[in-house]
């Protein structure tokens, strides 16, 4: 009996000790929770009303409706595409496609209730948080073709972008697909968010062709305010993009909110100071713009890096930012209206690839992705992230836009455009003169 019950004890202390992690993360956690509440209304809030206003302070007064409705809209669709295959194509099992696209056994959140936990908060929690990010990431390509693109091609473009790339991406890096075999590491959303949306947009710019008298006639912010009041509410809110992509209200959130702070000051002086040297003057905008390209660049590297780490991706960011945004932009001759892929997708592109570096312990990183054990070996994986993420996105954008363009035409006529979107598709104004 005494050999009976010691080994009853040594069962009930094994469950207790060994699978302690498993245990905790099968078990609901308040604290968690309330931080990942928290955290999914900072990220909803970045879209509507922070990239809103961004974008809208930047057109021209008669388009500024558009952009507006644009970004509603989309949060919109985004949300019932999410709920009836989205979430599940993101992050349901696959199958043999495993490494290349879920499937479809959480359609229509089949199996997500009210007790269904993702770690140590509710699988509806989590299905939210991700549900911003794909309202977020459609809605950042918004500023690459605005003021000429038709709301009704838009809508539809949106709907089939999400699908045949957002998705896929996203389970590629965060579903268990083939780039998280590789070590990626993106702990919210460089490849999957930034480079993404960046790379699209500009496929979409070049697609759509320029605006009219772009690049002859001057096309200023008609509101510079209100891109500063959206450019800190995107700052705001990206604390819960980043710190609560750690799902939990621990160490790590900590030091994302900290590294997100820090790259994201030093972009904003890093684009200021090289607009001062070159131009003369620091511009309100820019600095504002400065600032979304450290939040941007940071996006991959906030789980992986330390403070200095992040001083160095922010000021790397704003530096290199400011030059495509405008350099680049200038000699290419596209005309990418609110510079999504200068500021998205090279931002994007320098944090990913800068995370490789500085996640090095000895550069005062947490470390490297499985299965890589030097920055060389990091540096490749993200690499080759970077470059699978500019490819597919390409190709697959090309298409859906090539098709849309054939079927129902991409673009506003000549006298909408310049009559502007906001009276022509519509019939309202921003403001009454």
């Amino acid at each position: 009996m005494i050999s009976t019950m010691y080994k009853r004890v040594l069962v009930t202390l094994s469950m207790l000790t060994l699978p302690g992690i498993a245990l905790a993360e099968d078990t609901l956690n308040s604290g968690d929770t309330a931080w990942m509440l928290t955290a999914t209304a900072l990220v909803l809030f970045m879209t509507i009303p922070g990239l809103s206003l961004f974008y809208a302070g930047m057109v021209r007064s008669k388009n500024v409706l558009s952009v507006l409705m644009q970004c509603f809209a989309i949060t919109a669709l985004m949300t019932i595409i999410w709920v009836v295959y989205g979430y599940s194509l993101a992050f349901s099992d696959g199958g043999s496609m495993q490494a290349f696209w879920g499937g479809f056994d959480k359609a229509f959140l089949k199996g997500v209730t009210v007790d269904s936990l993702s770690g140590s908060i509710p699988e509806t929690v989590f299905m939210t948080f991700q549900m911003t990010f794909a309202i977020i990431t459609p809605a950042l390509i918004v500023g690459a073709f605005a003021e000429r693109m038709k709301f009704s091609a838009m809508l539809i473009f949106m709907g089939l972008w999400v699908t045949f790339v957002y998705a896929p991406i996203c389970h590629w890096v965060w579903g268990g697909g083939w780039l998280a075999d590789y070590g990626i590491l993106d702990f919210a959303g460089g490849t999957v968010v930034h480079i993404n949306a960046g790379i699209a947009g500009l496929v979409a710019a070049i697609m759509l062709g320029k605006r009219k008298g772009f690049p002859r006639t001057a096309m200023p912010p008609h509101n510079v305010g209100y891109t500063v009041i959206g450019a800190a509410m995107l700052w705001v809110g990206w604390f819960g993009f980043n710190a609560g992509s750690e799902l939990a209200a621990d160490n790590v959130a900590g030091m994302a909110m900290a590294v997100t702070q820090i790259a994201t000051a030093a972009a904003a002086l890093g684009w200021m100071f090289s607009e001062w040297l070159i131009h003369g003057k620091p511009s309100v905008l820019g600095i504002a713009t400065g600032a979304v390209a450290g939040l941007v660049a940071i996006t991959p590297a906030s789980g992986a890096v330390g403070p200095m780490g992040a001083l160095a991706i922010g000021a790397i960011a704003g530096v290199g930012c400011f030059f495509a945004a405008t350099k680049i932009k200038r000699t290419f001759g596209y005309d990418d209206s609110l510079d999504v892929f200068g500021v998205h997708a090279i931002g994007g592109i320098i944090g990913a690839l800068l995370t490789g570096v500085f996640a090095a312990v000895s550069l005062g990183g947490a470390g490297f992705g499985d299965g890589n054990t030097t920055i060389g070996s990091q540096v490749t994986a993200q690499a080759i992230g970077v470059v699978a993420t500019i490819v597919y996105t390409g190709v697959v954008s090309f298409i859906i836009l090539k098709v849309l363009d054939i079927v129902m035409g991409l673009r506003v006529d000549e006298d909408q455009e310049t009559e502007g979107l906001d009276l022509a598709l519509h019939d309202e104004r921003g403001y009454i003169l």
